[in-house]
């Protein structure tokens, strides 16, 4: 463990000894190549030309309709493969290659960050290697096919749960025999050092373009900006171009899964204790015993036992509040946004846009909000008509 990469008492890296090298190597390799002329300018191409960024700023009318007050949408999902991933693996696909590294691993959950890694694995001429557990192959089967069309090689995790802590787990114990020639994208706001700070700096467009694009559009800033949260990078992207307003609430919603059932097997922030996993220090789900819990989330990307790091510091210092939403909630919810804005939003966005039909009546008609759709719900559609059959069919 080193005292680097530190959000007040959280992150850090705690990590065996033969990857703190690898660790340092990237480090160093990100602070080079950050301002680096030439890295950014091929980067804010890719971004521009390859991703599609800037993502507009879209006034939701009819669902703030609904709410009672403007609900504005970061849209994410018009992103190339359909989430704000890529703009992370963008970054760190083209940092990996300035390393000279040939291959790429990563891990994913709900597989948007697996397939933006095997997208840019294709793009760079990279091999590319997906570890997915195997609940979540079955779960998102869409993007597992999607990945092996790019050419990548994807693997199902068999131990755990078979969810995002047991892909991590794989990806780190395979890195380790492979740190010469592979590059870990690591694909949320967490991990040990430097990941925190990396993540965060790919996704700032996000927080950058809402902040410029709402002045723009309201002559102010927004009252309140609320995003998704499990590892947390697109909730991290997006509060980053605001943290210095402290007029701007900044709300962070997490998996409630079913509620009472489930109540000590979700929403991390609402519920953790401190404690240490996947290399860093920040609140985590886990028993009496210190021992993790197996998490339970009807949103793939949100079923994972801890959070970044980043996110524990603002919710220590009251920065950023963290609440959570029910499954049912986000069902009812994505069938209401759906059919009111002609968009499927993807799960794990869904449940800031639940949170959101909660504050009616609570919020004044003049709030003005900005909700961060960070994907897609293409992806989804099984688990939804599986939850609700009937109800998707008049969809």
């Amino acid at each position: 463990m080193k005292h680097k990469g530190r959000f007040g008492p959280f992150g850090g890296y705690y990590v065996p000894e033969v990857l703190i090298p690898a660790l340092e190597e990237i480090e160093s390799a990100f602070e080079q190549f950050r301002n680096d002329r030439r890295f950014l300018q091929e980067l804010n191409t890719l971004f521009t030309d390859y991703a599609g960024r800037p993502t507009p700023l879209y006034h939701a009318r009819r669902f703030s309709e609904v709410t009672g007050f403007p609900v504005y949408l970061k849209r994410e999902d018009l992103l190339h493969g359909g989430a704000h991933k890529i703009n992370n693996a963008l970054g760190q696909g083209l940092l990996a290659r300035y390393m000279g590294k040939s291959k790429l691993i990563a891990e994913t959950g709900a597989g948007q960050h697996g397939l933006a890694t095997a997208i840019v694995g294709a793009l760079l001429g990279m091999e590319t290697k997906i570890f997915m557990g195997f609940t979540d192959v079955a779960r998102q089967n869409v993007n597992v096919r999607k990945m092996r069309l790019l050419g990548a090689e994807v693997i199902a995790v068999e131990g755990g749960t078979g969810t995002l802590k047991d892909a991590i787990n794989e990806a780190f114990r395979y890195w380790t025999a492979h740190v010469e020639d592979t590059f870990y994208l690591f694909g949320t706001a967490g991990g040990p050092h430097p990941y925190p700070t990396i993540v965060r700096h790919f996704q700032s467009p996000i927080g950058q373009e809402a902040r410029r694009q709402c002045l723009e559009k309201t002559g102010r800033l927004p009252d309140i900006v609320t995003a998704c949260v499990g590892g947390g990078s697109n909730a991290i992207g997006i509060f980053s171009a605001f943290l210095d307003d402290p007029q701007v609430r900044l709300v962070g919603v997490e998996g409630g899964g079913k509620g009472l059932q489930t109540t000590q097997h979700c929403a991390t922030l609402c519920r953790g204790r401190v404690g240490i996993l996947h290399g860093a220090r920040t609140y985590l789900l886990q028993d009496e015993n210190g021992q993790i819990r197996d998490t339970e989330c009807i949103s793939a990307g949100l079923d994972y036992p801890g959070v970044g790091p980043e996110h524990a510091h603002l919710k220590e210092t009251g920065r950023a509040e963290y609440v959570s939403v029910e499954d049912e909630e986000v069902l009812d919810t994505f069938f209401l946004f759906s059919k009111t804005e002609g968009i499927l939003p993807a799960l794990e966005s869904t449940h800031a846009l639940a949170w959101l039909c909660q504050q009616k009546g609570i919020l004044p008609p003049e709030t003005i909000v900005i909700a961060n759709l960070s994907g897609r719900g293409d992806k989804d559609i099984d688990i939804v008509e599986h939850h609700r059959p009937l109800a998707s069919r008049s969809l």
